[in-house]
């Protein structure tokens, strides 16, 4: 059903510098004052120049997602045709001198039908080699290695995991039924998983990036609709039954290790928090009167933050792992829903009623600190925070049905990523494939 999240068929040689005890780019920083980069023209040999020119736009195309970095035009280049790509081979003032504090480097060739990348990183004005890296795929994976050549160079300047091979999940009712579909974190190669012409709802990646949960309105016998849980397996293509208990099964998050899922569960009356495992025994974790929904793990799986009506208006809460420690985060509004932990563990994002609409939030862990993104423009829900936590992906109906946008974690640079899949909702951003 769905190719293996890296295509990549080797990594020859992998030999990285970090020199620095801190990123050269502090990403909290960085929109102050862009860093200038050069992205030098890949060498190629003849056979290779359409991969090549494939590679680099790719690269390119990566790293302006980032916005983080100034690029300078080719036109500003003044470095030999002949120059190379390896330290000595070329002058670092040829760089230098046109304003660029990085510089890219790389050449392609093609080997008994796969390509061969080799990849080098400078840092301009320090003179210094960051990274040397080689990469071999099959011949028709060309964007696999402009991927991962970007996902490098990223980590090398900023210390974050490269967001390029992650997928984005959601909830889209092209076809008149809301399905399961992903895409890639750009909004391109938009792929339907499931076909159920019913309601598929509430996807959750599995952290290594081969399952991924949903929820799926279901007939049970005697006609009874029920919401039921689900587990699509990408390598054998098989849809499994994780929990059918009458009721709610719905709003699933796998733990950070993945051996369980937090979900809401109400086939003992009120909807619950609970632990399921992979058999589909489930543990209780909360006791309310009110409903406790939209379970969020912290990075470590030491804690949770969910949802609950206990005090009378739907609010986030926090808990240990356990069900211990239950503690109130906000206080404010009518409605605060889909929170999701940063996976730097210093961030909670969450949707809240505001101004008669929803709009999208961020505090720290502990409720302190909240800050509004996004204003006056439609409704905004279900935040999901990129596996850097430099991004957080959403739903907005600001231009009339809803759709997929990205953002800055300061929500700026908003971008939207789905076109013609209908109303889109409930985004999930994956991990890195492992």
């Amino acid at each position: 059903m769905i190719p293996s999240l890296v295509s990549m068929v080797a990594l020859l040689i992998s030999q990285l510098s970090w020199a620095e005890d801190r990123p050269y780019i502090a990403v909290g920083d960085a929109k102050a004052k862009k860093t200038i980069l050069a992205l030098a023209p890949m060498l190629a040999d003849p056979m290779s120049r359409a991969e090549a020119k494939s590679i680099g736009e790719t690269v390119a195309s990566d790293l302006k997602f980032m916005d983080l970095f100034r690029f300078l035009e080719p036109a500003a280049f003044i470095e030999s045709p002949a120059a190379g790509i390896a330290p000595g081979t070329f002058k670092m003032s040829d760089w230098t001198s046109i304003g660029a504090e990085f510089v890219a480097k790389s050449a392609l060739v093609r080997e008994a039908g796969n390509l061969r990348l080799e990849g080098h990183l400078y840092d301009a004005f320090g003179n210094k080699l960051l990274f040397t890296k080689r990469y071999v795929a099959a011949g028709q994976d060309s964007k696999a290695l402009g991927h991962t050549f970007a996902n490098d160079i990223v980590t090398a300047l900023t210390g974050l995991p490269g967001i390029f091979q992650t997928k984005i999940a959601m909830s889209c009712n092209r076809g008149g039924k809301k399905e399961i579909y992903i895409m890639n974190f750009d909004g391109s190669d938009v792929k339907q998983l499931t076909r159920h012409n019913s309601i598929a709802f509430a996807p959750a990646w599995h952290p290594d990036g081969t399952k991924l949960a949903y929820s799926l309105y279901a007939k049970h016998p005697g006609n009874i609709k029920n919401i039921d849980l689900y587990e699509l397996d990408f390598a054998t293509r098989g849809v499994r039954l994780i929990s059918n208990k009458k009721g709610i099964n719905s709003g699933a998050a796998y733990s950070p290790r993945g051996d369980k899922l937090a979900a809401t569960l109400s086939f003992n009356g009120n909807p619950e928090i609970y632990v399921v495992s992979a058999t589909g025994d489930a543990r209780r974790l909360t006791s309310s009167f009110g409903f406790d929904v939209d379970p969020t793990w912290n990075p470590d799986g030491s804690q949770l933050a969910f949802v609950s009506s206990r005090s009378g208006m739907p609010m986030i809460y926090s808990m240990n792992a356990d069900g211990s420690a239950v503690k109130r985060l906000t206080y404010a509004g009518r409605y605060n829903a889909t929170p999701s932990w940063s996976p730097s563990n210093n961030k909670i994002a969450f949707a809240g009623w505001i101004d008669g609409r929803f709009d999208l939030f961020i505090m720290n862990p502990d409720g302190t600190n909240i800050e509004r993104l996004t204003k006056n423009q439609g409704n905004n829900e279900d935040p999901s925070f990129s596996p850097d936590g430099n991004f957080i992906v959403f739903s907005s109906n600001r231009t009339g049905g809803s759709n997929i946008y990205v953002m800055n974690v300061d929500g700026t640079f908003t971008k939207r990523l789905t076109y013609g899949l209908g109303n889109c909702v409930a985004p999930k951003w994956s991990n890195p494939p492992r």
